[in-house]
Order: C-alpha cells, then structure tokens, then sequence
C-alpha cells in the first residue's frame, strides 16, 4: 500500500463477527484433508488410486486380483483396485471364520460429461471435444467454467494410464444480447449446447488433435493409445468460506465426501485409534468404493456387479470358512451406504417434507423410503442411531416430500446381492449434481466419526 494511502476502515463488530463461532478445529482439518482428496481425484480412476496409494502409506498391502492372495492374519490390512473401484479392509485381532463384516459403501463417480469416440470437432474456427453427458448433472452449472478432461488412457499393450490435462476446456454460456430470454428460462440442447472449446485454429491443423494431446500428457504416443475413459472435471480449488468458515464448497462431493469419510475412519482402525467395543468382537472393517453409481451401477466395477461379493468370498476363503461359516458370517454383518443427501434448501423450502427437515451443519442423515429407494430399516436405523451415539455427534432423518420422488443408491443393490442387513445414510449438502456442491465443514467429519464406531463394532 503507497505510504499516503488511508488505511482500510475497520471492520464493524457486530453479534454475528464478535461471537466466537464455527467449526471445531477437527472439522476444519477433516474439511482442509478431504479438499485435498478431492484435487487429487478429479476421476473415478484417480479417486480409487488415490485411495490405495492413502492405503500403502499406511502399511497395507496392495492385491491383484489375478494373483494368489495371503491367508488373512490378525491386523492385516489390504487393498484391491478394479478399474475405478477399490475395495480395503482391516482384519482384527482374534478374527475367525465367522467374523461379520462392518463395511462402508460409497461411489467414486460424480456425473458431468464423458469423452466421446473420435473427439476432436470444431466449428466457426473454435476447436471443440465431443462429450456425451454422463448421469444427470445440472448442467447450466458447467457453463463458463474452466474444465479439464481427467481418467485413463490404455495402450494396445493393456496397460492403463491415469492422465489429466489441468484447465483445457470451457463450455461457453450464449451472451443475453442474443437470447434475452435467458434469465426466463434457461433450457440447453445437450448436443448443441454442451460441447466445450479447447483452442482456436482450423480442424485440419497439425496439433488440432485432442487425442495426441492426452497422450502427451500421459507421456505416451497417441498411436499406441488403444481406449480411453475420460471425464470432464471442474478445475476450481475446494474452498473454505462463511461469516465464521462453516462452509466448504467444492466439485465432486457426490460422492468423494464419503468416501474421503470412509478412508479416514478405515486407516484410523488401522491404525488402532478407533474405540473397541465393550466386551465384543470387532468386524472385519470393509471400505468398497464403487464405480458407475452415477449410471445405474450394472457394470463388473459398480455395486451390482460381482466385485465386493469377490472379494469378501476371498476374505473367507482365505481363513478356511465354509459355505455355513459365510453364510453365519453375512448373517450378522452390517453394510452402511453412505451418499451425500438434501439439506433443506432455503430458497426452495416446500420441496421438503414438512415434518423432516435436515439442515446443514446438523450432523449425517438417515435416509428413509418406503418404497425401499433406501435399504434402511428399523434394525439398521437402531444401528446407525447407535453409532452415531458413540460418536458423540448429532444426527438426523430424511424422507422425501410426497410428491417429489427421491432418487436411489448403491444401499438396495447391495443389499439384493448379498442379503447383508444394510442402512442408507449421507452428509446434508446443496446443489447437489451441480458442477461445485455446498456442505457444512462440520457434516464430513461427523460422519467419518460416526462410520469409525461402525468399523469398531
């Protein structure tokens, strides 16, 4: 500042500024950590990655699938990646082969846009990617965004390669002096409309080749590109803000925020800081990550495909159980879906349930659905009421508006597969499917405690 500036006013005191308020120093660095999951998983790909890569820091060992794998031991710690799924555990003390499951199922995808075959176009003298819209996100909320294009590259060897570009992309909005009805009503052609400009130049040019682009990247040559899976993702930094930093918006919280929730509470078991239960025996402490939960999840890496159930046939048989010591074994397992769920939305008050009503900040949710939408029951809602109480943190119910029909999760599928007595549950967050969701930093880190109670049993 020049030495004759004035200096800037003071800021007024107010209630609001004077009262110290805000969330709990726990919170903030579970906020601040699970930011730094989120930058570092801007695909499915790059989430289950990160997710093993968290897990091998922390003395676990890393499977193949094709390989033979090790008699499970008291303490061993293991993880498995299938495509954009991972999959984690930690077998306790005292383990046997009726030892019931504790597991925390979450999704690595987020929807948004997906890279089509034969994916440089252009017109008017702009180069343009062809993307295909991937789930059901907002899409108003993509435009005039700096984007990037993130996931796999794999090489006619068979070999995969994580790749991504950084900022690239950008979906630009039509000015309002050529639709002045914009503001009345914004409706977007999901060919037309959606097709984000990378460059400037003719189609025919030498480097107008976005495929040869990511195998730069990946530091291979674009000739020996077989395949790819590649999203778009949302470059902007998580952040902090609010009048006392209660609040954290970011891309990508459906549903990285539960499984960044799930990662923590595992590796704290791991670890052997969790609470023990009184007098009982600890579960094995499942962490599965699925794919393609955005998509309906019928694929070998989502949660209607055969992967958990592989692997936890493997976690058995490797401790010598026999069909009747699984099936004992399930019987008294617990599976948590965990997927972000709606805050009561203040500008939209009347599309929630009159009587229950989440808020943010509040603690997670149990979601409920009489048409089985959600898998919780009475006995898996006593569970969780339970968890959460051991926790010490708060909790609360959601259920839908009667005639705003809610969506789904990966509870139900796991459930019909396995017949493993599953609870549906989340943290509260706004925008949900939009480009940058909203959550309270407290509402992460509640969850993580009140999951790390159900790995302890």
């Amino acid at each position: 500042m020049p030495d004759d500036a004035a200096p800037a006013p003071a800021r007024p005191t107010s209630p609001v500024a004077a009262t110290p308020r805000g969330p709990s120093p726990q919170a903030r660095a579970h906020a601040e950590d699970l930011a730094r999951f989120v930058e570092a998983s801007p695909s499915s790909f790059h989430a289950a990655h990160e997710v093993a890569r968290r897990a091998l820091e922390a003395g676990f060992t890393l499977l193949d699938e094709a390989d033979a794998w090790p008699h499970p031991t008291a303490g061993g710690r293991y993880v498995v990646v299938r495509d954009g799924a991972v999959i984690a555990w930690v077998t306790p003390a005292g383990a046997n082969r009726t030892t019931p499951f504790a597991i925390l199922g979450a999704h690595t995808d987020s929807p948004g846009f997906k890279l089509k075959p034969r994916p440089t176009t252009g017109r008017e003298g702009w180069w343009q990617a062809g993307v295909e819209v991937y789930g059901g996100p907002l899409l108003n909320s993509w435009l005039d965004r700096e984007l990037e294009l993130a996931g796999r590259l794999v090489t006619l060897d068979g070999r995969s390669h994580l790749v991504r570009t950084g900022p690239l992309l950008r979906i630009p909005q039509l000015a309002i002096h050529l639709d002045r009805a914009a503001n009345d009503g914004l409706k977007l052609d999901k060919q037309r409309h959606t097709q984000p400009v990378w460059g400037l130049g003719a189609l025919g040019a030498p480097d107008a080749d976005l495929l040869a682009l990511l195998a730069e990247h990946a530091g291979i040559r674009a000739a020996e590109v077989g395949g790819y899976d590649l999203v778009v993702a949302d470059t902007q930094a998580p952040r902090i803000f609010g009048a006392h930093e209660e609040l954290l918006a970011s891309g990508r919280l459906d549903n990285l925020l539960s499984v960044h929730a799930g990662l923590v509470a595992l590796l704290e078991v791991a670890a052997g800081t969790a609470t023990e239960p009184p007098g009982g025996e600890a579960p094995i402490a499942v962490l599965a990550a699925f794919d393609h939960e955005e998509i309906g999840s019928e694929t070998r890496s989502g949660a209607s495909g055969p992967f958990l159930a592989d692997v936890l046939s493997r976690i058995s048989g490797g401790s010598g159980a026999s069909d009747e010591d699984r099936h004992r074994a399930l019987a008294g397992s617990l599976c948590v879906s965990s997927d972000v769920g709606h805050s009561v939305h203040p500008n939209y008050p009347e599309r929630h349930d009159p009587a229950n009503r989440p808020v943010a900040g509040g603690g997670p949710i149990l979601k409920i659905n009489a048409n089985q939408r959600y898998a919780t029951d009475a006995h898996g809602a006593a569970a969780w009421a339970a968890a959460c109480a051991a926790a010490g943190v708060p909790s609360q119910e959601f259920v839908s508006e009667n005639t705003v029909p809610c969506g789904s999760t990966i509870g139900p599928l796991t459930a019909t597969r396995l017949g493993i007595r599953t609870v549906d549950v989340g943290a509260p967050i706004l925008s949900m499917h939009s480009a940058r969701e909203l959550t309270a930093v407290a509402d992460p880190y509640y969850l993580s405690r009140a999951i790390a109670q159900v790995f302890a049993g």
